[in-house]
């Protein structure tokens, strides 16, 4: 093995809804790295401004389900009432030309993919409070005040269950490229950890 080669890992993203993922991912898709960033299926309608095929591969319910019974996904969950699915294929792909993996996804399908694949990385977007998170979420507008009260409980559900993830980094108002960088940090220091585990 060469001394420059650092196995590839498969990070796994997670956190409450509204948190700010996605603009933390997309931060971190600027940064020079050897990294694939899945895009997940998903059987909800395109929000303004979503393309399909970069921001999520949006499928009809029988299209998801045709590639679940082929075993397509790594993970799949039902999520308010619409499916979300990792394609199996594009982190195989990835990880097979020695590319990091960046998966965006729930806690719940944190904790699949953990099952799964035992050495994954598991980094947890907390919010600065409980009350920061509801009013992010209400400022999105995207939800009926139902929904929102859905997402705001499952939220604080979901805190609950960041000790089970490797990393803990809160993500501070305003404070994106911070966040950036600590995840940035922690996938290197990671990687550095295993290539020397691997050699012991």
């Amino acid at each position: 093995m060469s001394a420059n080669f650092k196995i590839p890992l498969m990070v796994v993203i997670s956190g409450p809804s509204g948190v700010g993922k996605d603009t933390v991912l997309q931060q971190m898709k600027l940064l020079p790295r050897p990294r694939h960033y899945i895009v997940t299926a998903t059987t909800r309608s395109k929000r303004e401004g979503e393309r399909d095929g970069i921001d999520y591969f949006f499928m009809s319910a029988d299209e998801y389900a045709e590639t679940y019974q082929e075993g397509g996904f790594l993970e799949s969950a039902e999520v308010y009432g619409r499916w979300y699915g990792v394609p199996k294929s594009q982190a195989d792909e990835a990880m097979n030309v020695g590319m990091d993996v960046i998966v965006k996804t729930d806690v719940q399908g944190a904790r699949t993919l953990r099952s799964k694949i035992g050495n994954a990385l598991l980094i947890f977007i907390a919010p600065p409070s409980a009350q920061e998170l509801g009013k992010r979420l209400r400022e999105r507008k995207s939800e009926t005040e139902e929904d929102l009260q859905r997402r705001i409980e499952t939220a604080n559900s979901e805190m609950l269950l960041r000790n089970e993830f490797d990393y803990v980094v809160v993500n501070y108002e305003n404070r994106v490229e911070d966040v950036v960088i600590e995840i940035d940090r922690i996938i290197e220091i990671e990687k550095n950890k295993r290539m020397t585990e691997s050699y012991s």
